[in-house]
């Protein structure tokens, strides 16, 4: 059986689709292309790569259909999975420092059985019945953990985010659209801690710096690059363009359009 007869499977609890990422999750790509971004650096995938993407991060990825399809499995290990794990086969931890939400895995035949496998599992719509989730994660999880035993101390770690450098994450994460409460969670403050901390360091609201910070970037773009108004604003964390447009004309007293590159020749 060949990987492109697998379809799209999802094993595990529904989460949101936001850039905030709440659980650890699996993702292998069969068909089509990602690219991957968290604040740090670019990721492509493609297919018969995977990856595991870290809880408490923030990420974002684009998909490019291949020949008009794209296909992926996706395989959530939550918290309350993970806990009911660690209590079952007791992994060997080691403190694990990780920043980026991406983490690359090492090729290994044995995911690519686990892939196929899925084939007699899954219906028509790509879902693995209750009774069997629980298992093929399980199985999927031992295999990681094999081959990899450094997860142990990323995937096992229940602890909230701790405090870090407030200036150096928002640096490198203002380009991400999350509220003000996820920002303030990930740099392992209160709301309000979060918020006299900011004013402090960069004299101004969180609010306003990310909307000056997003414009700055914005106008550079269209100055300076080949971009369009319609691609960047999206990848600057702004809710929709009709927003951003109106941003952008109150602060610089034009339209995105009148301040694109002209091409020469």
């Amino acid at each position: 059986m060949h990987l492109t007869e697998i379809k799209s499977c999802y094993i595990g609890p529904q989460i949101s689709p936001e850039q905030f990422v709440p659980e650890h999750f699996f993702l292998y790509l069969i068909k089509g292309t990602i690219t991957g971004y968290d604040g740090h650096r670019k990721y492509t995938l493609t297919p018969g790569n995977y990856c595991m993407v870290r809880k408490n991060a923030l990420a974002r990825y684009h998909k490019q259909k291949e020949n008009g399809a794209f296909e992926k499995v996706v395989v959530i290990l939550d918290e309350k999975f993970l806990k009911a794990f660690q209590k079952k086969h007791s992994p060997v931890m080691q403190l694990h420092r990780q920043k980026e939400a991406f983490l690359l895995l090492k090729k290994d035949k044995m995911i690519h059985e686990f892939i196929r496998s899925l084939a007699n599992d899954y219906n028509g719509e790509g879902k693995i019945s209750e009774a069997l989730a629980d298992v093929k994660r399980e199985e999927l999880l031992l295999i990681l953990l094999q081959q990899q035993p450094g997860l142990a101390g990323i995937l096992f770690d229940f602890g909230q985010p701790e405090k870090i450098d407030l200036a150096d994450f928002m640096n490198h994460h203002y380009k991400f659209n999350v509220s003000i409460e996820r920002f303030a969670y990930l740099t392992g403050r209160s709301l309000s801690a979060f918020k006299r901390d900011f004013f402090a360091l960069f004299s101004e609201t969180p609010g306003h710096w990310l909307t000056q910070k997003r414009l700055k970037e914005a106008y550079f773009l269209l100055e300076h690059t080949s971009v369009k108004p319609s691609e960047v604003y999206l990848d600057l964390g702004f809710e929709n363009f009709s927003h951003f447009s109106f941003a952008f004309k109150k602060e610089f007293g034009k339209n995105p359009s009148d301040v694109m590159m002209k091409e020469v020749g």
